[in-house]
Parts: structure tokens; sequence; C-alpha cells
């Protein structure tokens, strides 16, 4: 065939095939890119609300809770979002007129809801359970950033799958005291402020959380501390029977433990929350019982 192709036709048949190469990577690269960039998964953007609702004036201006707006979040999948008579509780009384709350007072008017652009926004195929991660120790800040110093309300985190899977994998890096739930300034325990927990013993019906009790005071320094603590935490008493058949109770203080490390901490609590390892949980036991 040399009078067809020419010798140079290997040549250049050999860097088609390179160059088709570096194509095809080039674009999995950039696909892999596009799908963890911020215009797939609008990470940090601000999107527009009926009403310019800002966490930062209502949290960290006038101090309310997270449960006041999301009732539900202890106790639902979903933390909830606040029906009209929750912000009118306040604006009954002051900015009746403000033309920033119009939305707010023609909802309470007309019965119906406001139409609110939903921010952290999960596939339909992904079932999360604010619950479950909130009664075992996974702050709000963890999923939600600096919440407290948002005037207006953005996606901190990717909220992707494999976002999801690195805390899973360890959570002891990001679990915290029950306590400190909802303390969006909650620093992880260093030597310079140390964590104390204790853990006692379990109940029936009650979250394992609870059984846990930590304090950022050394509770052999400050009895008051001991005296603020939940009895079951602090103490138990055991029954001792003696020879002669007489039974005593004999009450034992419970010691608390020394924490200057997140991680050192987190497995502790991770053990006593009861909280599954992934070996755990690729049993195939967990969906097919």
């Amino acid at each position: 065939m040399p009078q067809i192709f020419d010798r140079s036709s290997n040549a250049l048949a050999r860097m088609s095939l390179v160059l088709t190469g570096l194509i095809v990577i080039a674009l999995g690269v950039t696909l892999d890119q596009l799908q963890r960039s911020p215009w797939v998964t609008r990470q940090g953007q601000r999107p527009d609300q009926p009403v310019p609702f800002s966490h930062k004036h209502h949290v960290q201006g006038l101090g309310l809770q997270c449960q006041y707006c999301h009732t539900t979040v202890e106790k639902s999948s979903y933390a909830g979002i606040p029906p009209t008579r929750t912000c009118m509780n306040c604006h009954a009384e002051i900015w009746t007129n403000a033309q920033l709350l119009d939305p707010v007072r023609q909802s309470w008017y007309s019965g119906n809801s406001i139409a609110w652009t939903k921010v952290h926004d999960l596939p339909d195929f992904v079932y999360f359970s604010h619950e479950i991660h909130v009664n075992k120790g996974i702050g709000c800040e963890s999923c939600h950033g600096r919440v407290d110093e948002m005037p207006l309300m953005y996606e901190q985190n990717t909220l992707q799958m494999e976002w999801c899977l690195d805390c899973h994998r360890n959570p002891a890096k990001n679990i915290r005291p029950t306590s400190q739930i909802y303390n969006m300034a909650w620093e992880a325990p260093a030597a310079e402020r140390p964590v104390w927990c204790a853990a006692g013993d379990d109940k029936s019906g009650v979250p394992t959380a609870q059984s846990v009790s930590c304090t950022t005071k050394d509770p052999a320094a400050n009895p008051e501390v001991l005296a603020s603590l939940a009895p079951p935490v602090l103490t138990h008493v055991d029954a001792q029977i003696s020879d002669s058949g007489t039974t005593t109770l004999a009450q034992s203080t419970v010691r608390y433990q020394k924490f200057t490390s997140q991680m050192d901490m987190g497995h502790f609590l991770v053990d006593h929350y009861k909280i599954r390892t992934p070996k755990d949980l690729t049993s195939c036991e967990v969906c097919h019982r």
C-alpha cells in the first residue's frame, strides 16, 4: 500500500491515537471537576428568598435557639420549616409596617404558606434523618456551617455522597457531646481546652447518648459542676447482700475521663453512643433482615 499511504502515515496514526487518549482523559477530568463544582452542588450560593431572612440577626443577634423555628429536628427526619405563626409571634409586635415583611403578613392574612426556596436540597433517592444525627452527637454546624454568621443562608458543604461517606467512615472526628449540638462555636478538645466525659448506665426507652455527660470544667476541682449534672450519670447505686442476708446500698461515683483531642473523645462517644462502625454497616443484615 505504499502507493496510497506515505511512510509518515504510521507516525500520524500513532499521534492520533495518543491525541484521542489525551482528549478522553481531559474530558473525564473536566466532567469530574464539574460535578464537584458549585455550579452543580450549589455550594456557597445564596438563592433568592421571598423574605431575606438573616440567621445571623436572629441567632447571633437575638439569641434564638435552632429548635424555636426548627421544631422537629430532634424527632423527625426533617428539621421543619417554621410556619408563618412562628414569625408572627414576634413580628405582630415589632416591625409591623416594614415593607421587607410584606410576604409574611400576606401569608398570615391569607393562610397560604411562604414559598421558601430550599437551600439544602438532597436528591429524591437520598433518605436523611435529622433525628438520628442530632441524637447521636452531630452538631448543626458540622453540616450547615456557622449559620449564626450567615446574613443570608447558603450551603456550606457539597452534601455529595463522598462528603457523607467521609464522616460515616470515621464519625469520631465530627461527633460531639449532645449538650453541644446547637453550639455553633463549639471547639474540639485540645490541651488548652480539655473536655471531661463520663458514662452512666443505659436506660430502656432513652437514647444511649443521654447516658453520657460531658463538661469543659474539671469536675474534681469544681464540685458545683457535679451537682449540676444528671444523677443517673453522676452516680450509680449497687446492691450488696452480706452473709447475714442484709442488703446494703453502696453508692459509687462515675469517674470522668479527660480528653485533649477530638479523636480520643470521639472514639469514647462513638462507643457509648452505640454508633455502628463501617464494618457493621457493610453487613447484609443492615438492609436484609
